[in-house]
Formats: structure tokens, sequence, C-alpha cells
């Protein structure tokens, strides 16, 4: 990989109340994810995270998720397919007009927490994100893991897709994330989230907790702002690239637009080979 994208979550407060440190996060990573008000975020703390979004030349996406600010969005939940699609329309359409007024557009989506991965897994939960997504905007790309329904179903409704690796995140020996109750599933020393992202960006493999190292399709590498010292360790990774000659860029088009689609140094997007290579 001749460059790599850094994504983090943001814009995840809602009123008075703040989580994580955006500022900081919007100076080191090209891509921000920016919750679209059902699971966290109000417009106002959208409107500033946009701004400063477009202020550092950070692509803009859609953090949509379900309608559970009590559960920040992590709960499992059973939404109809047509409440669904709307859902999703409606977050992704308050982001676009909020972009639009700031300068900026939004370039690609990236669902959250639990229909993040309901849609990974439930074809139908897929569908039914793609399809409001493309009703709005079929330029838009989708953000997921490689191999899943997410970014299959996204791809088969014309829509193009972007695979994701996690860099604070252990992975299984098969590929997947270990789950978030199990030990040591999430990573809290920077030096060793640094070097994981500096392989995986360099080599395209990432250690799994067994030792072995498995191969990862990565056209951007998230790094989660709600993570304590998340700040501080998306610092770190930033200055391993840095110091190693990696390019971080955007793998859509920057804060102003842009071609939205394709892999960092130009590769072909995910939407060409990546329902069939995932996995």
């Amino acid at each position: 990989m001749s460059g790599v994208d850094l994504n983090s979550d943001l814009g995840e407060g809602f009123g008075r109340w703040s989580l994580g440190d955006d500022d900081r996060m919007l100076a080191v990573v090209s891509s921000a994810n920016v919750a679209c008000g059902f699971h966290a975020g109000d417009p106002a703390t959208i409107r500033r995270t946009v701004r400063a979004a477009v202020a550092h030349g950070v692509a803009i996406g859609a953090h949509v998720g379900y309608r559970d600010l009590a559960g920040f969005g992590r709960r499992a939940m059973d939404v109809p397919g047509d409440e669904l699609r709307a859902d999703v329309l409606y977050q992704l359409g308050a982001l676009c007009g909020i972009a639009a007024a700031e300068g900026g557009r939004v370039a690609y989506v990236k669902p959250h927490g639990a229909l993040y991965h309901a849609a990974a897994k439930d074809e139908r939960v897929a569908r039914d994100v793609a399809v409001a997504v493309g009703d709005l905007d079929p330029g838009l790309t989708m953000l997921g893991q490689p191999g899943t329904a997410a970014l299959a179903v996204a791809a088969d409704v014309g829509l193009r897709v972007a695979t994701e690796a996690f860099a604070d995140r252990a992975y299984a020996p098969d590929g997947t994330l270990l789950p978030r109750s199990a030990p040591g599933a999430v990573l809290r020393d920077p030096d060793e989230v640094a070097r994981r992202v500096l392989r995986l960006a360099t080599e395209g493999v990432v250690e799994a907790v067994d030792g072995s190292l498995v191969p990862v399709a990565a056209d951007s590498v998230c790094v989660h702002g709600d993570t304590p010292g998340a700040a501080a360790m998306a610092e770190r990774v930033r200055e391993v690239l840095d110091a190693a000659g990696v390019p971080v860029r955007p793998f859509v088009g920057g804060a102003h637009g842009g071609a939205a689609g394709g892999a960092p140094g130009g590769a072909p997007g995910a939407a060409d080979d990546g329902a069939a290579t995932a996995g």
C-alpha cells in the first residue's frame, strides 16, 4: 500500500455532553465518520464537527446508526425495512445539508455500532442501508469490513465500496475482530498500535492473537475516537507513519469533494473486485 487513510468516529457528543477530543483527532486523521444524531450528535455538534473537518481538509463520512441514544447505537435492534431505510435516509440527508452549508460534502457512509455489525451479517439489513444510500446519492462509497454482506450488497446495488481495518482492535486467526467482551480485544498501547498500523500499511497483514499473520485488505484504518487515550494513540500512529514515509490521505475525495471510491495511491476501488476477493 503506497498510502493509508486514517478514519475516526467523531462528533459523538450530545448537547452539553462531550466524548473524545475531536480537535486533536482532526489534526491527525484523514477521514471523519460524523455521528448523524441517532446514536450521538445533535445539530450544533454535527455542524461544529463538519466545519472543523472542512478546515482540516478531512473527508466527511456519514456515521449512520440505529435510533438509540441511550444505548449509543450499540444495542441490537430489529427495525422493519421501510423504517430502517427512512432512518438512514434521514440521517444522511441531514449530514449532507450541513456539509453543504459548510462548504464540504459527504463522500462516504459507514454504519455505526450494532447497525454496522447487523449489516455485515444480515443481507436484508445490508440492502436496506445500501438502497437508502443509493436513493440519495449513488456516487457515495460504503465503508466496511472485507468479506461482509454490507459490502457485497452495496456493490450489488451499484455503490462503490471500500474496506477498513481497525488499529485498536485485536484480530482472531480467521481475520475477524475479537469480540469486545474478550480479554485483550481493545488495544491500548500507542506504540503497539502504531507498529500494527505501519505493518498493515506496508505489508497488508496484522498479527492475530495467536501470533499468526492475517492478510487484511484495508483502504482505510479506523482509530476509535471513544477509546480512552484515542487522541494520543492516533498521534503516535501518525508519527510512526510519517517517519516511515507512508502518506496519510483520504481513501475518497477530500472534505470539498472529489471522486468517490478508489483506494489510496490510485488503486482500483474495492467495488471493482472487493466482493470477489474479500475474506
